[in-house]
């Protein structure tokens, strides 16, 4: 503890730098009200104010005794604390303009454009729909960006290239006339994706001009343009006119559909390279900046865990920045950790800017998002009901569930022993099977007697049992996608549990959600009921900028080395623990009992399930969608540069 006389300059001191940045932010806040120009979220802080905000979160949450090398706080408090503040801040901005002349006044201050042509519907269409996300599409805008640096032409051109042949992989849906239907030639095993683009869509295509848009019919992403390339094509598109002046065509160019023409001597095209059941890494770093750790290291040793592959994305364990926790430019070792990296089941990618659009991505890649028809259909979906109840948050199991296959990617030579899910399980088992002496001990993150925060190892003779919790993890259904003997090993390591109705996950407190061969198709149930999930993936979709990890969901790094201490800040622990190394005999220090933070879940889990039910319903899915395809008709139009809305 700090010597008592130091307590009430330490309190002042934090007071000042809390005073000093609520009125720096207040003169942030003045200062977009006057019209400044903003940039993405992250970038809107003058350099000053997000100073003073790293000094406050250092000093109140994440500040050692400098005595004796303790934490004086939980890590999760400031997490928490810190997710609520960009939440809010987010969801303002959002959401500011009141009109469709402020909304036109907004985009052209973030965008340095006109809006599309049609924009004015698209804002009636949202606001009848009482959308609360009227101005940050800013995530869309940096999908589509690059596009500005080729023509609409060559657009078109690499369009009919990708649907050329049937190998590609990709289907397109045509819209005509204002309707949206079918291209001539599709995969039948995948018409469910192409059907549900089109319901998507079906209700605004009359506002839409005539294209085509090309869907991946894989679940794995599919264009990764090197570093160079990349940030030439950017530049192109920074550097084009915007032609920001008082008129504007607000129609299409006319004729359109003649533009999207197949030409007769086009033939089959295959501008993709198969890479499935390889180690897939390679492929995405490419859009790494050559000075970045994933490019300089070529191999890796997957027997020790990484930390600073990890550092810059976490605090201690905990992880901290959920976007660039998905970045391989600085996690070399992500090659080893992922079914997606590690061997791919169908993977065919291209280093050539194509237009694809899909439904989630790995960071590096430059596919277009958009809402995925799998949620948009209910291929899976919430439905708590009196057979399948969701109980209050306090009243579920204090379990954490998990349930599913081994479709992370297609084992071979014991790559499955890297992988996410496999790796989930594996720890699961080791923590819950009857303890020997030669069971693993778990070092965990708790509280002392003195009320300070160390790393202490629970005891080996069954270290789950000392959190307040159980788990419930399994692999349904045998092992899938396995080659030669690494199916049989995986039997032989894991025991298998028979497939539950997906209603059932509602009993449990703690949700799981771990990324299969691509996007998490249940991890918006998970947020509509009244569980916490906790999410461990690399893969992200339309909505990821909508959510902020701490606030709405509970974020696991993919390496799971934090998962435990995670746990153990909601759960508490019902006795003590030894405090020691090795054997977790007791050396003296102890840990007090503690009854978790039950609340604090509780509070993220019904925050996530509110914001979900605003932000990540139908409705969302189709006004992001209708915004998209406007975009990208005037994207696709000979005359882009002179056609858009303006009041």
């Amino acid at each position: 503890m700090p010597p008592t006389g130091t307590t009430p300059l330490i309190a002042l001191l934090g007071l000042f730098l809390l005073g000093t940045a609520l009125h720096i932010h207040a003169e942030a806040v003045s200062g977009n009200a006057r019209g400044q120009p903003s940039q993405r979220l992250s970038r809107r802080m003058p350099l000053s104010m997000s100073s003073i905000l790293v000094l406050l979160l250092l000093f109140l949450g994440w500040s050692y005794d400098l005595q004796t090398q303790e934490l004086v706080a939980h890590p999760i408090d400031w997490l928490i604390i810190k997710a609520k503040k960009q939440s809010d801040d987010w969801a303002n901005q959002a959401s500011a303009s009141q009109n469709v002349a402020e909304c036109v006044q907004e985009y052209q201050r973030r965008y340095q454009r006109h809006p599309p042509p049609g924009f004015d519907a698209w804002y009636r269409y949202a606001t009848a729909r009482n959308s609360v996300v009227i101005d940050d599409y800013d995530t869309m805008m940096e999908d589509l960006l690059p596009f500005w640096g080729i023509s609409p032409a060559e657009i078109r051109l690499r369009t009919q290239q990708v649907i050329s042949d049937p190998w590609n992989e990709v289907s397109e849906i045509i819209i005509r006339n204002g309707h949206a239907g079918l291209g001539p030639d599709f995969l039948p095993t995948h018409r469910w994706m192409l059907d549900g683009a089109i319901n998507l869509v079906k209700d605004f295509s009359s506002y839409l001009p005539d294209m085509v848009v090309t869907f991946n019919l894989n679940d794995e992403p599919r264009v990764a343009v090197p570093y160079k390339d990349l940030q030439e094509l950017r530049g192109l598109a920074i550097g084009t006119p915007k032609y920001l002046r008082q008129t504007a065509r607000h129609s299409w160019s006319a004729n359109r559909a003649a533009t999207w023409h197949i030409p007769d001597d086009l033939g089959s095209t295959r501008p993709f390279e198969d890479h499935s059941r390889t180690n897939a890494f390679s492929a995405g770093a490419v859009a790494c900046p050559p000075s970045s750790f994933a490019q300089r290291a070529t191999s890796w040793d997957s027997s020790t865990l990484c930390t600073s592959c990890a550092a810059p994305h976490s605090h201690g364990v905990f992880l901290s920045n959920w976007t660039l926790s998905a970045s391989p430019c600085h996690q070399p070792d992500l090659r080893n950790l992922h079914g997606f990296y590690l061997s791919p089941a169908a993977f065919k990618p291209s280093h050539q800017l194509l237009p694809i659009f899909s439904q989630s991505k790995v960071d590096g890649y430059a596919d277009i998002l958009y809402p995925s028809p799998w949620n948009y259909i209910d291929k899976i979906f919430y439905n708590a009901t009196d057979e399948h109840p969701d109980p209050p948050f306090a009243e579920k199991a204090s379990s954490l569930f998990w349930r599913g296959a081994t479709s992370e990617g297609v084992s071979r030579q014991g790559t499955w022993k890297g992988m996410t899910r496999q790796r989930l399980v594996h720890l699961a088992n080791n923590l819950t099977t009857v303890p020997t002496s030669r069971s693993p001990t778990l070092p965990v993150l708790l509280p002392n007697a003195q009320g300070k925060y160390t790393y202490q190892t629970l005891p080996h003779t069954n270290p789950i049992t000392a959190l307040n919790l159980s788990l419930d993890i399994s692999i349904v259904d045998g092992i899938a996608r396995a080659w030669d003997n690494d199916g049989a090993a995986q039997d032989a390591e894991f025991g298998f549990a028979p497939p539950t109705d997906f209603q059932d996950h509602w009993r449990h407190r703690y949700l799981m959600d771990v990324d299969g061969a691509g996007f998490s198709g249940r991890f918006l149930p998970f947020l509509q009921s009244k569980s916490l999930p906790f999410r461990a993936g690399i893969f992200r979709s339309w909505w990821d900028g909508r959510l902020t990890a701490w606030r709405h969901f509970v974020p696991v790094d993919v390496r799971l080395h934090g998962l435990f201490s995670t746990l153990a800040y909601f759960t508490g622990t019902p006795g003590p623990a030894s405090g020691g190394e090795g054997d977790g005999a007791a050396v003296g220090k102890g840990v007090v009992l503690t009854e978790g933070n039950v609340e604090a879940g509780e509070e993220i889990a019904e925050a996530g399930r509110e914001w979900a039910g605003k932000v990540l319903r139908k409705e969302d899915m189709e006004i992001y969608m209708f915004r998209l395809l406007l975009e990208w008709g005037r994207l696709t139009d000979d005359k882009r540069d002179e056609i858009g809305f303006v009041v």
